[in-house]
This record gives structure tokens, C-alpha cells and sequence, in this order.
């Protein structure tokens, strides 16, 4: 398996979708090992406050998720707003 930079588009895309999707899993172990915690802590001790983090860091993790599997990298509505973003910085360094 090679690491080296490569000039070919689809690779450099390939390379970024493995890593965001990578990124994801990493954030949704964490997820479970952290609200796991949580959750022990607060039954051993009769309260029932893990709901809270548990669905802040739940709707974290969904956002997360779609921007890496629903809207990736590369995809039609990202290289769209990018070029929208491309073309009005192109013409605000041609005014003087």
C-alpha cells in the first residue's frame, strides 16, 4: 500500500472519502464507549442524567454522519457550493 501524494483526482477523492468515513466510525466508537460510561455512572448512582449528553453527542454524531455517507466529498450539491465559492472569490480578487 502506498502513502505517497498523488496528482490523480479520483485517488485524492477516494483517499478523503476512506478518511471522513474513517473519521466517522472512530467518532461512533467513542460515542458508545463514552455514553456507556455515562450511563453506568448515573444508574450506579440512582440519577437518570445521561440522557442529556447522550442525545447532544447523538444529533453530533447523526450531523457527522451526514455530511460523511449522505452528502460526501465530491458529491454534485458540495461541488456546486464550492464552485459558487470558487467564482465569487475569483471575482472579488479581479475588482480593484
Amino acid at each position: 500500500m502506498t502513502t505517497e501524494p498523488t496528482n490523480d483526482p479520483l485517488e485524492r477523492l477516494a483517499r478523503r472519502r476512506a478518511g471522513a468515513k474513517l473519521g466517522w466510525y472512530i467518532h461512533a466508537l467513542v460515542f458508545v464507549l463514552v455514553n456507556t460510561g455515562l450511563a453506568v455512572l448515573s444508574l450506579a448512582n440512582g440519577r437518570h442524567w445521561v440522557l442529556g449528553p447522550l442525545l447532544g453527542w447523538g444529533l453530533g454524531l447523526l450531523v457527522h454522519g451526514l455530511f460523511v455517507f449522505v452528502l460526501p466529498a465530491g458529491s454534485g450539491w458540495r461541488e456546486r457550493l464550492v464552485q459558487q465559492e470558487r467564482e465569487r472569490l475569483l471575482k472579488q480578487r479581479a475588482q480593484p
